[in-house]
């Protein structure tokens, strides 16, 4: 197999682990598959860690998806 298919499975494996997350977390029912709300919300969550909160947060995120995948 040719080093850009290798890379191009595994782009396209985290692609697919990535919209997972978004399915398992609830996100796409509760948004009705809204595109444009989910990457709203998406940019909102890129703009909270880098601004002057964002250790907070990302701690704060962190501890409940390690919760979330405990509970699963």
């Amino acid at each position: 197999m040719r080093a850009w298919q290798i890379e191009r499975r595994q782009r396209t494996r985290r692609l697919i682990e990535l919209g997972g997350l978004v399915v398992k977390a609830g996100i796409a029912d509760l948004t009705g598959d809204d595109r444009a709300m989910i990457y709203g919300a998406l940019l909102w969550m890129a703009d909270k860690l880098q601004g002057d909160q964002g250790e907070r947060a990302r701690a704060l995120w962190t501890a409940k998806g390690k919760q979330a995948f405990e509970d699963a």
